[in-house]
Parts: structure tokens; C-alpha cells; sequence
């Protein structure tokens, strides 16, 4: 995930963004994979609960089809394109 929060930090960030942050989500903990996986010196780790809920197939469908719509919306509106 590192590689991909550097990757978003150096080639699509524009001026006056936020530094980008990566989110796991996982079923279980395993201290192992957080021990080895951040670094040692990484102080701004936070940590949070979820409710163990997965969307439906269903759901996730429709979400999908929602941000294509509003991602649809704005490069339409863009390039000049109805």
C-alpha cells in the first residue's frame, strides 16, 4: 500500500492537497503483519473499530454505478462533451 500512497504523493497530488493516507481493512488482527509491515519509526498510525459488515454484492454494485455516474458527470463536463 506504501507504494501506492507514494506513487498518489508524487504524481497526482496538486497543490494545496492533503498528503494522501492509506486505509486496510481487515477481518482480524494479526500483530505480525502491523509489526512488519509499518515502519518502526511511523508515529501517525491510527487506529480505529468497525463494525464487521461487508456491503452486499448488491450494494457495492450500486456504489460502483454511482461514482461511475458522478466520474461520467465530470469529464463530461470537462471536456465540453452532453
Amino acid at each position: 500500500m506504501q507504494m501506492y500512497v507514494n506513487y498518489y504523493t508524487r504524481e497526482m497530488l496538486n497543490e494545496g492537497d492533503n498528503l494522501p493516507i492509506g486505509i486496510v481493512l481487515c477481518a482480524d488482527k494479526s500483530e505480525s503483519v502491523v509489526r512488519y509491515t509499518l515502519p518502526e519509526d511511523n508515529h501517525q498510525v491510527s487506529t480505529s473499530k468497525y463494525k464487521l459488515y461487508l456491503p452486499s454484492e448488491e450494494e457495492l454494485r450500486q456504489e460502483l454505478q454511482r461514482e461511475y455516474h458522478v466520474l461520467n458527470d465530470v469529464m463530461q463536463n470537462e471536456t465540453g462533451d452532453k
